[in-house]
């Protein structure tokens, strides 16, 4: 693999899950100078960040069954079975927050808690990030 994001443990995507997408953009569009695009393939409405031309995260609002959870950035892990690595978590001291799920057009994802309490997301993609 050239791209190391695609890489078993890399770091490959980060996305903010937010109230007010709109506020969201115009926020960090003016502090770090990110573009932005909207892209709704998936069938949620979903805003990518760009920096140099390149995709570099996303944007979306927070999902219903998220609702109470105060906005956050996730930050997702490339990982070769998002089912295998969803069955180590207790095991080693974690908790799974949410279990493996597929994002259509995407992969398959899951979300998990260390034993110190930080939340990750691990993604098994079907293409590049």
């Amino acid at each position: 693999m050239d791209d190391v994001r695609l890489q078993h443990g890399a770091f490959c995507w980060n996305e903010l899950m937010t109230t007010d997408v709109a506020s969201a953009k115009q926020f960090y569009g003016a502090l770090f100078g990110w573009t932005t695009e909207d892209d709704s393939n998936t069938g949620v409405d979903y805003t990518l960040i760009k920096v140099g031309g390149e995709q570099a995260g996303g944007i979306m609002a927070l999902p219903p069954d998220c609702a109470g959870m105060p906005p956050c950035w996730g930050v997702y892990v490339t990982v070769n079975d998002v089912d295998a690595t969803a069955g180590q978590v207790e095991a080693l001291g974690g908790k799974l927050l949410r279990p493996p799920m597929d994002i259509p057009e995407v992969g398959r994802f899951c979300v998990l808690q260390d034993p110190q309490g930080a939340a990750l997301w691990a993604i098994q993609l079907l293409k590049s990030c």
